[in-house]
């Protein structure tokens, strides 16, 4: 490359050696290194996006790294590179208060928990709110067997060399917290770290470690092997999910209502709600004549007014809390299905209830418990009496199987 100096690079040496650039990804790490300023990277990696051209639409490569930890990469840029194929919707569809809410809340450097029913868009927000708040984020999703380690590290073991010459050595091992300080402090960067249905794991155990972190900053939450301490750097923002469709505030540990500010995602406002179906419906099947939107809209209404409120034309009262964003994968599916003579473009009715099958009832079978299941199945036995233009008998049928196999393994127990 024809650069001025052996380390630097202007704007004139990368734009005459471009076809060089394109063919070696070393040479554009160089680059990027040696660029002598914000202009050279802007050229590179906005204009002509070699980040693309080598590493493809995803991932953290070298090219990536090198923008990521240069000092002349403005934070637009470094968003733009670490952020490269992430599909996080640009709408934001959670009521203005819960927005605000939770903007006004990270500010205060507070972690956030968004809690509330399945279906309200808890994941998606919470990505929106990181891409809002900061420059880049990372997603990790509990389970059952999560422990400290997995958001503060700890130790573990390494096996290194070859076969028959292999010897086991333990490490530190960065948690999902730390690994975003990490991050923060290399790139220089607000980062946000998310922890998506931490009511998946055992809450007390995972975050103790982090309680003290969070009241005093300056405590070490882990030393890495070269002799790094990490804190809780104000440039980290923890943002967590929890589904509490079968749990109250009052149940959590009064540890972490003390510490994260608490923002519920629950209830839509009618128009709100409607807002949303609709959309989804126009977006989605405005183009697909074959079934009425008008009555697909009311369907919607009826199913989600049943579940969280219960409806005249079953017995019972609300089933659970069931939010809103679940109908959009039913607009999403009827869209596929009714552009395909393979699939229901001559059955567009049996399609609306294969979509509730497939999307909206084994959600709800999900966290049922028996008399809910029961509900269940009279709610989508009674819908299919009101919609006739729809055949919602494969959902009722989901519903009636998990009803039979329920009873009997009552029956066994009974046994």
């Amino acid at each position: 490359m024809s650069n001025s100096s052996e380390d630097s690079y202007s704007l004139e040496d990368v734009q005459g050696d471009l076809d060089v650039l394109r063919a070696v990804e070393d040479r554009v790490v160089e680059a990027i290194k040696g660029a002598e300023s914000a202009d050279v990277l802007e050229y590179l990696i906005r204009e002509q996006q070699l980040d693309l051209h080598h590493e493809g639409d995803q991932g953290v490569g070298r090219i990536r790294q090198a923008v990521l930890e240069s000092s002349k990469a403005s934070q637009d840029l470094k968003r733009t590179v670490i952020t490269r194929g992430d599909d996080t919707p640009e709408a934001v569809l959670v009521p203005d208060d819960v927005e605000r809410n939770a903007r006004t809340a990270l500010r205060t450097g507070k972690p956030v928990v968004l809690y509330g029913p399945t279906g309200t868009g808890k994941t998606t927000f919470a990505q929106q709110l990181a891409l809002r708040h900061c420059v880049g984020y990372s997603l990790h999703t509990a389970t059952p067997s999560w422990t400290a380690k997995d958001i503060i590290g700890g130790i573990g073991p390494n096996l290194t060399g070859s076969s028959g010459y292999r010897s086991l050595n333990y490490e530190t091992e960065l948690g999902a917290v730390s690994e975003g300080v990490k991050k923060a402090r290399n790139f220089d960067i607000p980062y946000a770290v998310i922890l998506d249905e931490i009511t998946r794991a055992d809450i007390s155990q995972i975050f103790g470690p982090l309680y003290t972190a969070i009241e005093n900053r300056n405590q070490t939450l882990i030393e890495t092997d070269d002799g790094e301490t990490i804190e809780l750097d104000e440039d980290v923002s923890i943002i967590c999910t929890m589904n509490m469709s079968d749990r109250t505030v009052n149940e959590l540990d009064n540890a972490i209502t003390r510490r994260f500010a608490m923002v519920e995602l629950d209830e839509y406002e009618d128009d709100d709600r409607r807002a949303l179906f609709e959309g989804w419906i126009e977006d989605n099947l405005g183009d697909i004549p074959l079934i009425g939107n008008d009555d697909l809209l009311d369907l919607f209404e009826a199913d989600y007014d049943g579940i969280n409120n219960g409806s005249e034309q079953a017995s019972r009262g609300p089933i659970m809390r069931f939010g809103p964003m679940h109908y959009r994968d039913v607009t999403i599916f009827l869209r596929e299905a009714l552009q395909d003579e393979a699939l229901y473009m001559d059955a567009p009715e049996k399609a609306v209830g294969q979509a509730f099958r497939t999307f909206i009832v084994p959600r709800l079978l999900n966290s049922a418990a028996f008399p809910q299941i029961e509900q269940i199945e009279e709610h989508y036995r009674a819908l299919n009496k009101s919609f006739e233009m729809f055949d919602l008998a494969s959902a009722a049928d989901l519903a009636s199987r998990e009803l039979e196999a329920e009873r009997r393994r009552m029956g066994s127990y009974e046994q």
